[in-house]
């Protein structure tokens, strides 16, 4: 991974001194809110609706265990013992004191770390896919060209006042896990005719209150044009932007006015102006970091006791079944720890599982670990010899919940438990729901779901690309819960369609058991899954299960 040079660590330093400052005028008085708002905004720091929330960027996703134990330490010291890993693969902390936040920020710069641009109208933490340099299915590791993205973008003076906030996602493998068509730029790692690699440039996706798929800017983009080619985009971005109206003012909506047609064409003259300013410099740089991605030293041997576990132990191979993908190098899979553990809070771990998680990356895992869009943790490089040691050690520290990528591993935002913003309940609902189905005991005969809640309308929760989104608001003071089906986020990206009216928060989970056991007699067989049944059969059945009293009344 990235180490900071002395560029990167004296910036940092900088920075928190600065800010060290700011927030002792913020105390004594000097600075009012209002001034003091852009301020802390730029590293990092939010008002929420109970205390401050300090946002730590993990640069797509990418932790050693040093970092991560500082994250644990954090939490003890100056939170309250817990951490919440965010779908833009940060960290946020939830109840720092506003005096105790440059010290946090110093801790982090003691391992490599930082807050900026977690905030603001400016290029937010570039995300990747969170099996990056390890699937068997990549084409190219994607992270140095998100590193290089993050240095290009970090305090970059012409893109630090931007109409809105700007998010950018990098994949590169052929099965796109960094929803990359739901951002302001995606970049996907693709070859041309000839195999030669280059990037396919998507633009103007979002969710949100209009959420829309982004479209292809560029089907081919050459590797040594890319940092221009995005300046150029971003450039165009900063004068076309509307800054009359925030709903109004992501790069989204300046596609759907000006026409994707309009974009290119302004896009590739800004792109034609700027282009001979980047002399093969930005090209230099990008050898640099791929070296420090270089592949772990990965070993030989063999894995028979962890196929005489899978038959010995039942709870290890459902999790083995469920928690492991495939890995480039032979012997190796990766590890997706989930976060999830039924009737928990989605994405939150305890300082003490922090450290766990560390120690098993350290001694079984090349020391790295990725944080997921979808809000678990990763560990990349495990060899199948050593996964029956590593389930042990995830199990006793109660992180061995055999759920990814099913009913119970829900992405779901802090909603109106922590968000000022929020207008409904998300983290209660998705306990409810987790709880209900490790009830039910169904989970695995279900097969892959993805269930994704928001707490209003800004979409944190993506359940926009849910295959059953779940959407909170306020109806006249009370919650209202909207259901919306066959959402995707991968390469074949979709927005989910509203089923029909809203439930009530006593009423939305019976619906969503409703829904699904209905799903269990309309597929096929046991290998279609229900975004595969949803595709086939289309809304009104499922709709019919969601609202039987309705169906019966239109019938009669």
């Amino acid at each position: 991974m990235y180490v900071y040079n002395d560029f990167d660590e004296a910036f940092v330093r900088e920075r928190v001194a600065q800010f060290r400052g700011q927030v002792e005028r913020r105390i004594d008085g000097s600075l009012t809110e209002d001034e003091f708002k852009p301020l802390r905004l730029m590293n990092g720091l939010y008002l929420q609706l109970h205390a401050y929330m300090l946002r730590v960027a993990v640069p797509y996703g990418t932790l050693n265990p040093s970092q991560m134990r500082q994250l644990a330490y954090i939490a003890d010291r100056w939170d309250k013992g817990y951490g919440h890993f965010t779908t833009r693969q940060n960290i946020q902390y939830n109840w720092p004191k506003l005096a105790d936040v440059p010290d946090i920020l110093e801790a982090l710069a003691d391992v490599g770390m930082h807050a900026l641009q977690t905030s603001g109208n400016t290029i937010r933490n570039v995300t990747a896919d969170h099996f990056a340099g390890a699937s068997a299915d990549e084409i190219e590791d994607p992270r140095p060209v998100a590193e290089l993205l993050r240095q290009w973008s970090t305090d970059h003076p012409e893109f630090q006042f931007l109409p809105r906030k700007f998010k950018i996602a990098v994949s590169g493998s052929e099965h796109d896990r960094a929803v990359t068509r739901a951002h302001d730029i995606g970049v996907r790692m693709v070859r041309n005719a000839e195999g030669t690699p280059g990037y396919e440039i998507i633009v103007g996706g979002g969710l949100g209150r209009t959420p829309m798929v982004g479209k292809v800017l560029r089907e081919f983009l050459p590797r040594e044009e890319l940092l221009a080619y995005c300046e150029a985009i971003v450039s165009v971005y900063n004068l076309l932007g509307r800054r009359d109206n925030k709903y109004k003012a992501r790069i989204k909506i300046t596609v759907h006015e000006n026409g994707l047609e309009t974009m290119q064409q302004l896009v590739e003259e800004r792109f034609e102006a700027i282009r001979k300013g980047f002399t093969g410099f930005d090209q230099e740089l990008l050898k640099s970091i791929e070296a420090a991605f270089a592949p772990p030293a990965y070993v030989s041997k063999s894995d028979e006791g962890y196929e005489a576990a899978r038959l010995a132990n039942p709870a290890f191979r459902a999790w083995s079944d469920t928690n492991l993908a495939a890995h480039k190098a032979p012997g190796y899979t990766v590890v997706s720890i989930s976060v999830k553990k039924h009737g928990e809070t989605p994405g939150d771990a305890t300082s003490d599982q922090m450290r766990v998680m560390a120690d098993i990356a350290e001694q079984y895992g090349h020391g790295e670990l990725r944080i997921s869009h979808e809000q678990n943790v990763i560990l990349p490089h495990v060899h199948k010899a050593d996964l029956p040691a590593v389930y042990a050690a995830l199990r006793e520290a109660d992180l061995a919940t055999a759920n990814i990528g099913l009913v119970s591993d829900i992405i779901a935002c802090p909603g109106m438990d922590y968000c000022a913003l929020a207008t409904a309940r998300s983290i209660p609902i998705a306990q409810e729901i987790a709880t209900r189905f490790d009830e039910l005991k169904i989970e695995h005969d279900i097969g892959e779901l993805k269930i994704k809640i928001s707490g209003c309308i800004n979409a944190c929760g993506h359940h926009h690309v849910g295959h059953i989104g779940i959407l909170g608001l306020d109806r006249a003071g009370v919650e209202n819960y909207q259901i919306t089906l066959g959402g995707d986020g991968t390469e074949t990206t979709t927005i989910g369609t509203r089923a029909g009216p809203g439930f009530s928060a006593d009423d939305i989970v019976p619906a969503i058991e409703r829904l699904v056991t209905g799903y269990l007699d309309l597929r096929q067989d046991a290998d279609e899954t229900f975004l595969q049944a949803y595709r086939r059969l289309g809304m009104e059945p499922f709709k019919a299960i969601l609202y039987p009293a309705e169906d019966k009344a239109n019938a009669a």
